[in-house]
């Protein structure tokens, strides 16, 4: 079960205040690419409420598949069910080009045999549903690791915190504490990036 606070931020420029008063926290950069599967017509996965990801790294350096299942987000703190596997990213860009050819990867990957056995997904209805970039920045503040995106969708831009942790409800007060002595407005997430991806725009900031 993967577990995050996630809060929103309102435009780009609380997302600078924010990284300019993180920086001396910082402790890498991620340059990502996101693309999302499902069948065509029948929509399998969306109907199991789960989310099928390729995800690549800064220039295709490293890739991850990853199966997303049931997510609920309830005052900023996100909850849903994960699996992640890495994959050869040569492989992953094929596979984005053609995504009938997941099937030859099931022998040796857990998620797509449970994708398989459990949704009944047929290899040969799986299409690319699109996706969007996004530059993630990773900093270690007060002993959580907090990650701040800036999401890149063909319909605008949208900025985010999220901290993935032990003790969400603590971390969330931590957060809020920063954000509120920093005067950095902020609201809480209620839909995650796929979700907006699939809206086809971004949400009302409240």
């Amino acid at each position: 079960m993967e577990v995050e606070v996630k809060l929103r931020l309102p435009d780009s420029t609380a997302h600078q205040k924010l990284t300019t008063l993180l920086s001396p926290y910082r402790t890498k950069t991620h340059f990502q690419q996101n693309l999302f599967f499902d069948t065509n017509p029948k929509n399998t996965l969306s109907k199991h409420s789960s989310t099928l990801r390729l995800r690549f790294y800064n220039m295709d350096t490293h890739a991850t598949l990853t199966l997303k299942s049931k997510p609920k987000i309830t005052n900023g703190i996100s909850q849903a069910q994960e699996l992640e596997e890495p994959i050869d990213p040569t492989i992953a860009r094929t596979i984005s080009l053609d995504p009938t050819q997941f099937a030859t990867l099931v022998k040796e990957s857990k998620i797509l045999q449970k994708v398989e056995s459990e949704y009944g997904v047929v290899w040969d209805e799986m299409v690319c549903l699109g996706g969007f970039k996004n530059v993630r920045f990773v900093y270690e503040w007060n002993g959580l690791k907090l990650e701040v995106d800036e999401s890149l969708f063909d319909f605008g831009v949208s900025y985010e915190i999220e901290c993935e942790c032990d003790d969400p409800q603590e971390a969330q007060v931590m957060i809020e504490e920063m954000l509120r002595s920093n005067a950095i407005r902020f609201s809480y997430s209620k839909v995650s990036k796929f979700g907006v991806f699939r809206s086809g725009k971004l949400p009302e900031f409240e």
